[in-house]
């Protein structure tokens, strides 16, 4: 918390915002360079396919932030629209304020280490949707996410597994059966 209050100490519009459930932070094709750090309650980032289909990208709960990465980085309309499905309290910072950082040898270690397991996580889903089985998401899921099965709607993560409502409903009933 300390990185994030010398990083947000540089953005003098930087705040702390309540946020209501079903909030929109950035609608897709908007441009925006604003990153989110969520300190209390749970964002989604996702897109909207041409038949109108919802597929989620990310969630962000406590202590996570989020953002258009690709947008910010190319200058390009936002591929994401990021929304809050649970009433939050949010910081709203300017991500390009991160250029301007001077952090000490350990802090860039830690902002390093946190990235590079971001990155992980992302990676080893990518690879997952491509290869694994609905079970194997799920599971990955869980160990991802452990807190968000009670928080959020079995239609939201089956969004983000890429598979049914139904299926997932299914997939519950087997796995509490074999424990």
């Amino acid at each position: 918390m300390k990185n994030l209050d010398y990083i947000l100490s540089l953005d003098q519009n930087a705040k702390i915002e309540p946020v209501k459930k079903g909030d929109f932070l950035q609608k897709e094709g908007s441009n925006s360079f604003r990153a989110f750090f969520v300190k209390k309650g749970i964002l989604r980032s996702y897109t909207i396919d041409k038949k109108g289909k919802e597929h989620i990208f990310m969630f962000a709960t406590e202590g996570w932030i989020i953002a258009d990465i690709e947008s910010q980085q190319f200058n390009q309309p936002a591929k994401l629209f990021i929304d809050c499905i649970e009433d939050a309290d949010v910081i709203t910072f300017d991500r390009n304020i991160l250029e301007k950082v001077e952090l000490s040898k350990d802090q860039l270690t830690k902002n390093l280490n946190l990235m590079s397991r971001r990155v992980a996580v992302l990676q080893r889903r990518v690879l997952m949707l491509m290869s694994a089985s609905a079970k194997e998401r799920y599971e990955f899921f869980l160990e991802t996410y452990p807190e968000l099965p009670d928080r959020v709607p079995q239609r939201m993560i089956a969004s983000y597994l890429g598979i049914t409502p139904e299926a997932l409903s299914k997939m519950r009933g087997e796995i509490a059966k074999s424990k």
